[in-house]
């Protein structure tokens, strides 16, 4: 059966990874970038998201807070 996914090693190195993804940043600048995104927007603002809960297991209505804040700002 044909697959439409390449296949994925089952060892990764995440810490090899994150390095790639890191030194890619650095080399596209893209903290700056992303600092400056809306230099030229007429109105800034954002969400202050503090912790999901103090003294529970997550629940999906925390998940879905979080996902509508992203969404509406993306």
């Amino acid at each position: 059966v044909a697959s439409h996914f390449e296949t994925v090693d089952p060892r990764v190195n995440f810490i090899a990874k994150e390095e790639e993804i890191l030194k890619w940043w650095d080399e596209n600048d893209i903290p700056t970038r992303y600092r400056h995104l809306n230099d030229d927007k007429e109105k800034n603002f954002s969400f202050i998201d503090g912790p999901i809960t103090a003294n529970n297991a997550m629940g999906v209505h925390h998940a879905w807070g979080r996902t509508y804040k992203d969404l509406f700002l993306r």
